[in-house]
C-alpha cells in the first residue's frame, strides 16, 4: 500500500513539473509549439539560460523518475543502470538540442521539437519502465 502512495505522490511530481513549467522554466520555446509553430519565426531566447534551464527540468523529471524505478522494482543496479542511459541520453539530446537551436532552420523545426519534448517530458521513464518489468518477468 505504501508503494502505491509513494508512486502515486512521485507521478504528482512530475505533473506539477508539468503544469507549473511556464512559471518554473525559461523556455520561449513553450508557447512557439503550442501554436502553428511549422510557419512562425523562432522566438527570441537567450542560449545560456535555455541550456540551462532545459537541464535543470531533465533533472527535476530524472530524480524524480529514479526514484520511481527504484520504488517499483526496489533494486540499486538497475537505478544505477539507469542512471547511466539518463545520462548518455542527456549528453547526446542536449548536444543535438544546442545544435540546432543555434542553427535552427524552419525545415528542422519537427526534430527541434522532438528533441526538446525529449529531454523536458520523462519520456525514458516511459520506455524502461515496461523494459525493467519485462526483465524482471523474464527471471
Amino acid at each position: 500500500m505504501y508503494k502505491i502512495i509513494k508512486i502515486t505522490l512521485l507521478v504528482f511530481l512530475l505533473i506539477l513539473v508539468r503544469y507549473y513549467e511556464a512559471y518554473l522554466f525559461y523556455d520561449p520555446f513553450l508557447f512557439f509549439f503550442k501554436n502553428d509553430y511549422l510557419y512562425m519565426a523562432k522566438p527570441d531566447y537567450e542560449l545560456v539560460k535555455l541550456i540551462g534551464f532545459i537541464t535543470l527540468r531533465y533533472a527535476l523529471n530524472t530524480i524524480i523518475s529514479l526514484t520511481i524505478l527504484f520504488v517499483i522494482f526496489n533494486s540499486k543496479d538497475l537505478v544505477k543502470f539507469s542512471v547511466f542511459i539518463f545520462s548518455i541520453a542527456f549528453v547526446i539530446l542536449i548536444l543535438l538540442f544546442s545544435y540546432l537551436v543555434m542553427h535552427l532552420k524552419q525545415t528542422d523545426y519537427y526534430l527541434f521539437f522532438v528533441i526538446r519534448r525529449v529531454l523536458i517530458q520523462p519520456i525514458l521513464l516511459i520506455f524502461l519502465l515496461p523494459a525493467f518489468y519485462y526483465q524482471k518477468l523474464q527471471n
